[in-house]
């Protein structure tokens, strides 16, 4: 099993490579030093594009940033999740001064709070500034580094949107800091946290005891995920634990699949049409970024309009195709459906053979568009 993880690990590795990866050093006032940083852009990423992209910083970059990437350009390849900017910190000799925290306070402290500067005052204005980051903001950490996320949140206005802890290796009091800290959100705030069977013991009694407190609270701001893996260890738990958290994160950001289609879309009381528009809304009220109109949502809309016999859903969503992807059949194909569905097939005829002459997409080429053609050319000749 051990080997299993650390293929699909090196898979990710390997997927990694297909992305832009690049490596910058940066000079640190707060460090006093210059810090290595690992990047990874996303594949189509144009920095003269009007769109932005969520932010993703790993601490533990040395080790944690490749799998991390790696699911991030994987998933995003199939609109699973957004495009993302990841940005590894590499901490491999200065760990234990970065994560470093006070015996009583138990906050940081002299090289600690250096780190956490260098994060919030240094890092972030820097990714910022050369790149096209937005403010949804996600921060991974694991064990000692898992710990060091938290301090974020007491910010009164934190820094990051969503916390991913890896088998936390907790300071004291965090685990009823954070019951309180969380209970008191005002803001969506989201919480991945994991441990395991084999997890290191003591580590895996505190977070245990931690997902316990935290489980008590009701704060309908807070989207807690906990997951406790088995025949995983200290490291394994990683590699299962960062699919989850992306799918617990961007849920909402989700392609409609066969539930939601079943679930939501068909009981809506409304037009189909405008359950695609409050979703598309939703998505960019919730993460600050657009989510640009994908084919899998317009198959689900175009599926709930036939039906329920929505023929005004179907008419926008075609012309909203239309404008979307000027050079593509899809939207010939969908304004031809429409016409078929009105009992105009000399108007879907025109809409079919025009599409011939545009570029395929996933779902519709020249085959598809040639069987509606002769579709609806029987059905004008009967």
């Amino acid at each position: 099993m051990k080997n299993f993880y650390s293929l699909v690990i090196v898979f990710f590795i390997v997927l990694n490579i297909q992305a832009q990866a690049i490596y910058k050093t940066i000079d640190s006032e707060r460090l006093g030093e210059k810090r290595e940083l690992k990047i990874q852009l996303p594949r189509n990423y144009d920095p003269d594009e009007k769109r932005s992209y969520p932010l993703i910083i790993v601490l533990d970059g040395d080790y944690l940033f490749e799998p991390v990437a790696g699911n991030i350009d994987y998933q995003s390849y199939w609109e699973d999740i957004p495009d993302c900017i990841v940005v590894g910190v590499n901490q491999a000799d200065t760990r234990s001064n970065d994560l470093f925290y006070d015996t009583e306070s138990y906050f940081p402290k002299d090289s600690g709070a250096q780190f956490y500067e260098f994060i919030s005052a240094e890092l972030l204005p820097y990714i910022e500034k050369n790149y096209k980051a937005s403010n949804f903001r996600i921060i991974f950490g694991h064990d000692l580094s898992a710990n060091f996320i938290n301090y974020f949140l007491f910010k009164d206005n934190p820094l990051f949107r969503a916390y991913v802890a890896f088998s936390p290796e907790l300071a004291p009091e965090m685990g009823t800091r954070l019951q309180q800290r969380l209970s008191e959100m005002t803001q969506e705030v989201f919480y991945y946290m994991a441990t395991s069977d084999a997890d290191i013991k003591t580590l895996r009694a505190s977070t245990l005891e931690t997902n316990a407190l935290i489980s008590t609270i009701e704060n309908d701001k807070l989207l807690y995920k906990f997951d406790d893996f088995e025949d995983a260890n200290h490291y394994a738990l990683v590699g299962r634990g960062i699919p989850k958290a992306l799918n617990e994160i961007f849920g909402l950001f989700k392609p409609i699949n066969a539930k939601e289609y079943k679930e939501k879309l068909l009981p809506y009381e409304g037009l189909s049409f405008d359950y695609l528009i409050k979703k598309y809304e939703d998505i960019e009220h919730f993460y600050g970024f657009e989510k640009k109109l994908i084919e899998n949502d317009i198959r689900a809309i175009a599926a709930a309009s036939n039906k329920k016999e929505d023929l005004e859903s179907l008419e926008k969503l075609a012309k909203l195709v239309k404008k979307e992807f000027p050079d593509s059949m899809l939207g010939a194909y969908y304004l031809g459906m429409y016409y078929e569905k009105e009992g105009n097939y000399k108007k879907a005829l025109l809409q079919y053979k025009g599409g011939l002459l545009l570029q395929p997409s996933q779902s519709v080429d020249k085959e598809v568009m040639l069987e509606k053609m002769y579709d609806a050319e029987e059905a004008l000749n009967n």
